[in-house]
């Protein structure tokens, strides 16, 4: 049995690196283009007292 279990590693080990792979560049540079939108939108509730608060004091902010 074991025999057989290092006859089949021997056999897998000789034909695993015939394989060849070939990377290559490519000719034009890669172009990623990002279209992004960002809206952004701010709503604010005043209280009754702080609302007259402003209306009396308008250079408060």
């Amino acid at each position: 049995m074991r025999r057989t279990i290092t006859a089949g590693l021997a056999l897998a080990m000789t034909v695993a690196p015939s394989g060849c792979i070939n990377v290559t560049a490519p000719d034009k540079p890669i172009e990623i283009n990002l279209n992004i939108n960002v809206t952004q939108e701010v709503v604010y509730r005043l209280d009754g007292d702080a609302k007259s608060l402003i209306k009396q004091n308008p250079g408060i902010f």
